[in-house]
């Protein structure tokens, strides 16, 4: 059975450098029957837990660790024990700003490749938005997860603690827009885009940046 991808959109509340902002995030279940990946757990677990059912829950992805991105984590892990959950360890200080208390399980690595429902998840580790920030590129399903890295018009915030415009924007040119033009991108807020469509405005970002 082909690996399927359901969205999931719940909301609440990113908390960073002392400020609270009400946001709705992209919540991403991957697998089959047999198993699923939820990528980027945000929020609220029982919506998540609703859209994976029965299904075994065989990992977490965080793709960096903002609160929005990671909050729904604890509940997962609480109905789910042995799931494993990954996140790049460069963003461990804010994986510990929300789980003091606990350890994430595996750290992710550039060129890692995750496994679910017979299909490849392979890391791409995009630092800019935070330290740790990774994509997750399927070529089998013509998608990358993109997190916070690359939206529908643009590149990831960089105007708060431990995140760098310049880098984000290396990491979108030398590491996403090397992907196929087709590549579906699966963002962690608002509406999908693709590589191709982002790919011709990388100079108008850059020049918004500075």
């Amino acid at each position: 059975m082909t690996a399927r991808i359901d969205k999931l959109v719940t909301s609440g509340v990113f908390s960073l450098d002392g400020e609270n902002f009400d946001v709705d995030n992209n919540v991403w279940i991957v697998g089959d029957d047999d198993g699923v990946m939820v990528v980027d757990p945000a929020h609220d677990a029982d919506a998540i837990l609703e859209v994976v059912g029965d299904r075994p829950l065989r990992a977490i992805a965080c793709t960096h660790g903002h609160n929005d991105h990671i909050n729904a984590v604890g509940d997962l892990v609480a109905h789910n024990p042995k799931v494993t959950i990954y996140l790049h360890p460069a963003d461990r200080m804010l994986w510990e700003a929300v789980y003091p208390a606990r350890a994430f399980d595996s750290e992710l690595a550039d060129g890692q490749q995750l496994q679910i429902a017979g299909t490849t998840l392979t890391v791409i580790h995009t630092p800019g938005h935070s330290p740790g920030s990774v994509c997750l590129h399927s070529e089998e399903l013509g998608c990358v997860f993109g997190g916070d890295t690359l939206f529908a018009g643009g590149p990831g915030a960089t105007g708060r603690s431990y995140s760098d415009f310049d880098t984000i924007i290396d990491s979108i040119r030398d590491r996403l827009l090397t992907l196929p033009e087709s590549t579906t991108v699966h963002t962690g807020h608002g509406d999908d885009t693709s590589i191709g469509t982002e790919s011709p405005h990388l100079e108008e970002w850059i020049g918004r940046g500075h």
